[in-house]
């Protein structure tokens, strides 16, 4: 028999290499997908972030114009005084949270209670309501918050054009030991920044608690060490120097005319008949003859327009008609008096016969008669005659500089911006003595206004 022998099928089957292949152009083909699609998301987020970023700088951009527009309405609002030499009154203008287009600004100012309070106040500043570091006495430097002697001392031989070294201060000598060296200036001090400068400054002298300048005692400047600056958690704000000086104020030594002053200091024949006939512009001829025989010939100078007030029989309404036709100093302007109207306890007190006892006595009495702040001499109701005429070469009842510090964001509250200037009223028109950016000491406007901007950025997103 023949024995069928058969032997198994060993040929490739062709689908199996198929189907390899197949799945691995499917692995490539998920790769590349899942590459574009991790591109494409990529891109996507890019073009948001430069969105936002573009967004930002565009909210940015609105908050500087919106700074520029409200310092030229602080310069209309000064041109157009209702009262000469003095802040326009709070009712009278728009300060907080005034839209510009989309953006929004705030004018930020002082109030007599600051300190105590996490509520900023919107208004516009009255430089003259500072210590003026170029004419303050070494005496008056000294009783400001935060001064040391020693930094007193500094300052006087900073400015002053000698090589003379201060009980206490320092002269060129001091500062070419320092890294790196230079020297003493002995000149005028052009802005409050320099107190960097001189020697005895550091960061808590200057700004206390008081980080971002604004007045207000902010979350983190009362929490003691948990976040910067350090503060002693008292709920009261101590501010720095730095709140309490400034080198602008000045004002005219010309009357509203256009002519000189009538100078008090200056002895002689011809400034009596000056006086003489100042009065008689002023009042009627038998109330300027009852002046003169008050004043008895007035013998001797004046050393300031409040000895005239006191010495004169004069009220203190018809003081107001004349103050600011009378001088004690020559020259074009009066630098560095303090307007006793608008300046705080804390720089009252630094004036020689008021002292920490009697400022707050005399911003209780501005408060509870605003109706007689129409010149200076209501100072002698509360500092009596002698403290009166210590205050008086150093004070004054009317000012030429202001101040206005500008906060600003742009649409949905985003691009936060700040910038500081002061407007000289001097010659007149207000021109723009010094403009000074802020934004870098951060936020300024308190808690609420934070809350209620961050809302609206968020409600955009």
């Amino acid at each position: 028999m023949r024995t069928n022998t058969s032997t198994p099928n060993t040929a490739p089957n062709p689908a199996r290499p198929i189907e390899r292949e197949q799945g691995s152009v499917l692995v490539i083909v998920l790769w590349v997908a899942f590459g574009l699609v991790s591109m494409a998301l990529y891109f996507a987020d890019s073009m948001t972030s430069e969105l936002r970023g573009a967004d930002n700088r565009v909210a940015q951009l609105e908050a500087d114009q919106a700074i520029e527009g409200a310092a030229r309405y602080a310069g209309y609002l000064l041109s157009n005084l209702e009262k000469p030499g003095q802040l326009p009154e709070l009712q009278t203008y728009q300060r907080e949270e005034v839209a510009v287009g989309d953006a929004l600004f705030w004018f930020l100012g002082r109030g007599a209670q600051q300190g105590a309070s996490a509520l900023p106040v919107y208004a516009m500043t009255d430089e003259a309501s500072k210590l003026n570091l170029n004419t303050a006495t070494v005496e008056m430097l000294e009783a400001l918050p935060s001064m040391t002697p020693e930094l007193a001392a500094a300052i006087i031989d900073w400015r002053d054009a000698d090589s003379d070294v201060t009980s206490g201060g320092a002269e060129s000598d001091t500062y070419l030991r320092l890294m790196p060296s230079y020297n003493c200036k002995n000149s005028k001090f052009e802005t409050v920044e320099e107190l960097r400068l001189v020697v005895g400054t550091d960061h808590e002298i200057l700004f206390g608690e008081d980080q971002n300048m604004n007045g207000v005692l902010d979350e983190n400047e009362d929490d003691g060490n948990l976040s910067a600056p350090i503060d002693n958690r008292d709920g009261k704000l101590d501010a720095g120097v730095l709140e309490y000086v400034t080198v602008f104020s000045h004002e005219s030594n010309m009357r509203t005319n256009g002519a000189p002053r009538i100078n008090l200091a200056q002895p002689g024949p011809q400034m009596l008949q000056q006086l003489t006939a100042l009065l008689r512009e002023k009042f009627s001829a038998d109330r300027a003859s009852a002046m003169g025989r008050q004043l008895g010939g007035a013998q001797g100078v004046f050393r300031s327009a409040i000895e005239l007030f006191i010495r004169s029989g004069m009220t203190a309404d018809e003081f107001s008609q004349i103050e600011g036709d009378v001088t004690t100093t020559a020259g074009q302007t009066i630098e560095g008096r303090i307007n006793v109207n608008t300046a705080s306890a804390q720089v009252l007190a630094c004036l020689p016969g008021v002292g920490t006892d009697k400022a707050p006595s005399m911003v209780s009495y501005r408060e509870s008669n605003p109706d007689k702040l129409t010149s200076s001499a209501w100072v002698v109701e509360v500092l009596g005659q002698g403290g009166a005429i210590q205050a008086g070469p150093y004070i004054t009842g009317r000012s030429s500089v202001f101040s206005a510090d500008i906060a600003a964001v742009g649409h949905h509250g985003r691009g936060y911006r700040r910038t500081r200037f002061v407007l000289d009223l001097t010659e007149g028109a207000p021109r723009v003595a010094h403009r000074q950016d802020l934004s870098h000491l951060g936020w300024a406007l308190g808690r609420n206004v934070r809350e209620r901007m961050t809302l609206m950025a968020g409600g955009t997103r």
